[in-house]
């Protein structure tokens, strides 16, 4: 009979767990380029943080924002299951990169690409009102564990430009229905703007805020300033083609004993399919 009971419960456990919807963990990550001068935040007295903190977590798609081609190489070689891709903003080359990186054993990389945010997005440009280049690095990706597919768009709007920061979001969404409108999209990013800002209002109806939709969720601002300036929330995660948000977090906690990972916090998702 107790052996019985343990086959049972055993059976129990393992039906409850085929019953729960499959899910998908993304994250942001403004790493702060590693060029800026930060005295004790420097990239290269902070760094063990970032491997620490993706050791810990372990999101199956990640974006960076900031990211110098030292950085990248330093996450790949802390966190060999991933691969990226991402080019430098300034010419394709040089510059800073929004690079995706996606766990191989958890994701296959289909398609990708970069766009510029500007009346000329395939080629390196700068856009309406921008101070700078500014990109959209996007990756088609198979999920090797439900066989579904989603598009993964990852962004950092410019920090002045008021036209560019609302142009550059209905251009990423508008481009990726063009390739396939029926596919799950998450478009991630540095946004450069607190809720309710305008700029938003160009994913209104076409996408959801997984902050404010999520089941469990955080108001926890997510640009930190290394604590030398106003706290504010500027970092999001929307998706679309999703069932639901199950999880939204700020990861403001310190890794590896460093008091900042960045001068942002990392945020993280779980997506339902």
């Amino acid at each position: 009979m107790k052996k019985f009971s343990l086959l049972a419960a055993s059976l129990l456990a393992l039906l409850l767990l085929a019953c729960q919807p499959a899910s998908l963990t993304v994250m942001s990550f403004n790493v702060r380029n590693s060029a800026a001068s930060d005295g004790p935040n420097d990239w290269e007295l902070r760094k063990s943080a970032t491997g620490a903190m993706l050791s810990e977590v372990k999101p199956d798609v990640f974006g960076v924002q900031e990211a110098l081609p030292d950085q990248i190489d330093y996450i790949l070689e802390v966190a060999p299951a991933y691969q990226c891709y991402g080019i430098g903003r300034n010419d394709g080359v040089e510059g800073e990169r929004m690079s995706i990186f996606y766990n191989t054993k958890r994701m296959q990389l289909e398609d990708h690409g970069t766009w510029w945010l500007s009346e000329t997005p395939d080629v390196p440009s700068r856009g309406w009102d921008a101070k700078y280049p500014r990109t959209a690095t996007w990756a088609l990706l198979s999920d090797l564990r439900t066989g579904k597919q989603l598009y993964f768009v990852d962004t950092h709007l410019d920090h002045r430009g008021v036209a560019a920061r609302r142009e550059g979001l209905l251009m990423i969404v508008s481009k990726v229905r063009e390739m396939n409108p029926d596919v799950p999209m998450v478009l991630l990013g540095d946004f450069n703007v607190e809720p309710g800002d305008s700029a938003l209002l160009a994913l209104d109806g076409l996408m959801l805020d997984a902050r404010t939709t999520a089941r469990k969720s955080t108001d926890q601002p997510s640009f930190n300033g290394f604590g030398e300036s106003r706290a504010t929330l500027i970092d999001y995660i929307y998706y679309s083609g999703f069932k639901a948000a199950r999880e939204f977090r700020v990861l403001n906690e310190s890794f590896d004993g460093k008091p900042y990972i960045s001068d942002h916090y990392p945020i993280v998702a779980k997506l339902d399919y």
